[in-house]
């Protein structure tokens, strides 16, 4: 839908007039808040009454928001209200939109910082790439209000409450029982005069306190940076780097910063890879407020295992369950079984819709770019094919969400004998031996891929457990617990096959790791 917004007349007499709004809504919303049929409000009108078609399109959006996208957009434009009274959330909408200090481009930067591009494009006739050039020369909402957004975002049950025992002396006990978020907090916290754009002490030390150092740290830069509260339009930079590229974070000694784009793999092999500090809670990223991954939906999303050895499926079933995602494995599936079962997760759309993030497990034997399953010989499974199933264009579902990739191959050297596997009474040999391993590169945006690749021999042993696979689960779990980000989870697996890898040589590891993340990724 177009948008005429109408030019504040400042001459037209209404400056500073309280006028009264109403916003016709259903009685019961989607999202189970009752609400009036009726709701009325004041606000100051500094221009013309809106229009019908203006009035319909606010209402419109705030339908489409829940409870808590709601109590968000209050807050993020909570002090850009001109003098007056305004109770309801479309008149406040209302209101800015007729600010002349404000403009009509404000809609649609809240709902690009709200991360609401479906609105933008549905009912607001406006894709992302357009609303980030029409905020090219900067934008209205606070930085200081984004981050308070943010942290409210990342903080859990179990971390708001400890934040609001350890403010228990400053917060009003009344405040202490309704709180539901820490937004609510905050705004106590406010009202008191404990916290503003220029006084943040007391978040950050509040967060250290709580061991939530990576949340912490995004106060201090946000200090460091010296944002400001002014609400005209100033420069800033776009939300997100383009799709499709991959981007390697390293520590430095002094301030973290974003590093050009990169392909390299991480080789277990490589010293350099692994030889760093990893603090408690994760590297810190120079990152905008809101740059990280929405993980709040439950289950998390789905996680598919393809366990074609017979070793570790089970194990990887049990990670991922306690990371609260919803498990399907099968268990020694041919090639052909295999594309059946990518493609048909693949289409449960509503599943993958109402997800926040997907995970896809393979264990195989491998040819390689391929993987053979419980194949004598290829061609096999491409891993290229393995990750295109779940590409945006494949699942529009995922679209903007992490998928994660985690591959366990076993190559056959050339010239060894073939491997022979029991499955019950069926008798499984291996396929023709490959001597090098290649590597598949994800294409598109948010793929995480680590492919881990050792000999066949190894599943010669009848305890054998993979290596990374072990190591990947525990450093999973224990990141959840610590409330790390995924590329330092995965930095310490590196870790740990590098120093195999150094103990074990015949029984050596090669671990490569893709990534198209475009912002921190954490599990909680």
């Amino acid at each position: 839908m177009s948008i005429l917004w109408a030019a504040p007349d400042l001459h037209h007499g209404h400056q500073g007039k309280c006028l009264r709004f109403t916003s016709l809504v259903r009685p019961e919303s989607k999202y189970g808040l009752s609400y009036r049929s009726s709701e009325t409000c004041t606000f100051n009108l500094l221009g013309p009454a809106m229009t019908d078609e203006q009035c319909q399109t606010i209402n419109r959006v705030v339908e489409e928001l829940n409870h808590e996208e709601r109590r968000k957009l209050a807050y993020l434009c909570g002090d850009l209200e001109p003098e007056g009274c305004v109770e309801d959330l479309r008149g406040k909408l209302s209101s800015l939109t007729l600010d002349v200090r404000v403009g009509p481009l404000i809609l649609l930067e809240l709902m690009l910082k709200m991360g609401r591009f479906d609105i933008l494009k549905r009912i607001l006739g406006r894709n992302r790439q357009e609303v980030e050039g029409l905020l090219e020369n900067g934008c209205v909402v606070s930085d200081y209000r984004l981050l308070m957004a943010d942290l409210s975002e990342n903080l859990g049950k179990e971390d708001l409450r400890s934040l609001i025992f350890l403010l228990s002396e400053i917060l009003p006990k009344g405040r202490q029982e309704t709180a539901t978020s820490f937004l609510d907090v905050v705004v106590e916290l406010e009202k008191l005069n404990k916290v503003s754009s220029e006084k943040l002490e007391l978040i950050e030390q509040c967060l250290r306190n709580i061991r939530r150092a990576d949340l912490a740290k995004k106060v201090q830069r946000y200090q460091m940076k010296g944002s400001g509260t002014q609400h005209v339009r100033m420069s800033s930079p776009r939300v997100e780097p383009s799709p499709g590229i991959a981007r390697c974070q390293t520590v430095q000694s002094s301030a973290p910063k974003l590093h050009a784009p990169c392909l390299q793999p991480i080789r277990a092999n490589a010293p350099e890879n692994v030889k760093m500090s990893v603090p408690e809670t994760g590297r810190q990223y120079c990152q905008d407020p809101l740059q990280t991954y929405r993980m709040q939906a439950n289950p998390r999303g789905v996680c598919v295992i393809i366990d074609c050895v017979g070793h570790d499926g089970d194990m990887l079933e049990q990670a991922f369950e306690r990371l609260h995602f919803s498990t399907i494995q099968h268990k020694w599936p041919n090639v052909a079984e295999s594309r059946s079962i990518l493609r048909m997760v693949s289409q449960r759309h509503r599943e993958l819709q109402e997800s926040d993030a997907f995970v896809c497990c393979i264990l195989s034997r491998g040819q390689g770019n391929s993987l053979l399953a419980t194949e004598e010989t290829g061609p096999g499974l491409s891993l290229d094919a393995v990750q295109r199933s779940f590409s945006t264009e494949a699942c529009p579902g995922l679209a903007g969400k992490p998928k994660l990739f985690f591959i366990q191959s076993y190559t056959v050297d050339a010239g060894a004998p073939a491997f022979q596997q029991h499955r019950d009474d069926d008798l499984e040999t291996d396929g023709p031996s490959v001597s090098a391993y290649m590597e598949s590169v994800p294409s598109g945006a948010d793929v995480f891929w680590s492919h881990c690749s050792t000999e066949h021999r190894q599943l010669e042993e009848g305890t054998h457990s993979s290596v990374y696979l072990r190591t990947l689960c525990a450093a999973l779990l224990n990141g959840q617990k610590r409330k790390r980000h995924l590329l330092d989870i995965h930095t310490e697996v590196n870790s740990v096959i590098y120093e195999y890898n150094r103990c074990n040589v015949g029984k050596a590891y090669s671990l490569s790791l893709r990534h198209t993340l475009r912002k921190a990724l954490f599990l909680p």
